[in-house]
C-alpha cells in the first residue's frame, strides 16, 4: 500500500522535477533509506559552473561519495578534492584523471601522500612544518598550498581551527616549502560550512587578499587560489540561487584578488544535498509528564544512523508528513537509539503536526549531503543508512 504525503505533493509542485521526492511519496520504506537524484547534482553543478565562471569545481567527495555522484560529476567536467587514499581510489574508478583530483586534508598518512604521488596526483593541502617534511620525502617536487585559519566566518557551522595556520606562518611555511625542492603555489581557506549569503564571504576575502600579498611581497609566485567549501543548501531560510551566489562570490574574488591563474571552489553541501531526502518513520510520540510543555516525537533515524549534523543544532533539517494539513505544534525531536546524545532538536524545538502517531511516514528534506557518511555501521543494532539512487 502506498503512502500519501500531503505535504511532499505540495512542495514536488514547487520544485520542479523533484524525482526523489516523487520515489518517497509513492513507496513504503521498511527502514530509513537516502533517495538520492543524481540529475539534480548534475543541474546544481552547472548552475555553480556557471556563476563560477573562470574557477574550476573541485568536488569535496567526503560530502557523499556515492559511486554514481562521483560519475555524474565526471561526466560533467568537475574535479575532485580528496581527503584520502580512498576517496582517491573512487575518483579513479570513475573516470577522474590524476590532474583533476587535489589532496586537501591538512593531516595526511605518509603512505597516503606517497600513493596518490605515485598515481599522478601533484596538489597538496598543508598548514605545519611536519606536513612539509612528509611530502617532500614521498612527493618530491610537488606543488603544495598553504591552508589558512579563518578568523571572521559567518556560517551556520564555522569550521573549528584544526585546519590551516595563522596568517603570520604562511610565509615561513611557503619559504620551507622552497627550502624543500617543494612548489608552493598559493593558498586554501574555508569560510564554514553554510555561508548563506554571498556577502559573508567578504570579510574573510579581506583576510585572505592581505595573506596573498604578503606571500607575493616575499617572492612567491602565486597561481592557485582555493576557496573552499561553504556554498549553501536549502534548510528553510531563504539562500540565493546557485548560480547568483556563486557569481556574487566571484565578482568579490576578482574585485580584491586580479586576475588569478586557477580558482578553485570545493563545494560539497551546495552541490549534492538537495539532490537527496530521507524516508524514516516516527516511532513513539509522549510527554515526559502531564505539564510538560512538549511533545517528544522519536523517529527511527537520529545522530547515529546519518543526522549527525544535528549536533548543536547548526542544520535544521526539514521534516514533512501525510499530516501536514493538521494542526501544528513544538516538540522535541530525538532519534531511536538508547544514548542521551541522540536528541535532535531541543534547545530550539521542532514545529511538526499535532496529530503525528507512532507509524506515521517522514520525509526529511535535502540530505544529500553527511548522511550516508556520518552513519555509524549498525550502533546499538540500528542498521546504517539505506541508499537508493534513481
Amino acid at each position: 500500500m502506498n503512502v500519501t504525503y500531503r505535504g511532499i505533493v505540495r512542495a514536488s509542485c514547487a520544485i520542479s522535477s523533484d524525482r526523489a521526492a516523487d520515489y518517497i511519496a509513492s513507496r513504503q520504506f521498511e527502514r530509513p533509506t537516502l533517495v538520492l537524484d543524481p540529475m539534480r547534482v548534475a543541474t546544481q553543478y552547472d548552475a555553480l559552473a556557471e556563476g563560477l565562471s573562470g574557477a574550476r569545481i573541485h568536488y569535496a567527495v567526503k560530502a557523499n561519495p556515492q559511486p554514481e555522484i562521483i560519475g555524474t560529476l565526471v561526466a560533467r567536467g568537475s574535479r575532485f578534492d580528496a581527503a584520502s587514499r580512498a576517496e582517491i581510489e573512487l575518483c579513479l574508478s570513475q573516470g577522474a584523471q590524476p590532474c583533476d583530483i587535489s589532496f586537501g586534508n591538512t593531516i595526511k598518512k605518509v603512505s597516503d601522500i606517497a600513493f596518490a604521488y605515485g598515481v599522478g596526483i601533484d596538489l597538496f593541502a598543508a598548514d605545519a612544518e611536519a606536513e612539509l617534511l612528509k611530502l617532500a620525502e614521498h612527493a618530491p617536487g610537488a606543488r603544495v598550498y598553504i591552508r589558512v585559519i579563518v578568523e571572521h566566518s559567518q556560517a551556520d557551522w564555522p569550521l573549528s581551527r584544526k585546519f590551516g595556520c595563522a596568517a603570520s606562518k604562511v610565509v615561513p611555511l611557503m619559504d620551507m616549502a622552497v627550502e624543500l625542492g617543494l612548489r608552493p603555489v598559493g593558498i586554501s581557506f574555508h569560510v564554514g560550512s553554510q555561508t548563506r549569503r554571498a556577502a559573508f564571504w567578504n570579510p574573510v576575502l579581506d583576510e585572505m587578499v592581505k595573506v596573498w600579498a604578503m606571500a607575493k611581497d616575499a617572492g612567491h609566485d602565486l597561481t592557485v587560489l582555493n576557496l573552499g567549501g561553504g556554498f549553501p543548501a536549502f534548510y528553510g531560510e531563504s539562500i540565493d540561487t546557485p548560480r547568483s551566489y556563486a557569481s556574487e562570490v566571484m565578482h568579490a574574488v576578482r574585485a580584491r584578488f586580479g586576475a588569478v591563474d586557477y580558482v578553485m571552489a570545493e563545494p560539497g553541501r551546495g552541490l549534492v544535498a538537495e539532490a537527496g531526502h530521507i524516508a524514516a518513520e516516527v516511532l513513539l510520540v509522549s510527554r515526559k509528564s502531564d505539564d510538560d510543555m512538549h511533545r517528544w516525537v522519536y523517529l527511527d533515524i537520529g545522530k547515529f544512523s546519518g543526522l549527525a549534523e544535528t549536533m548543536d543544532e547548526a542544520i535544521r533539517y526539514q521534516f514533512e508528513t501525510a499530516r501536514d494539513d493538521d494542526e501544528f505544534g513544538p516538540c522535541v525531536l530525538a532519534g531511536p537509539s538508547c544514548d542521551s546524545a541522540d536528541v535532535l532538536y531541543e534547545k530550539r524545538p521542532m514545529m511538526l503536526p499535532v496529530s503525528l502517531s507512532a507509524g506515521d511516514k517522514v520525509m526529511i528534506r535535502n540530505c544529500g549531503a553527511y548522511t550516508t557518511t556520518y552513519a555509524t555501521i549498525g550502533f546499538n543494532g540500528f542498521p546504517p543508512l539505506d541508499v537508493i539512487v534513481l
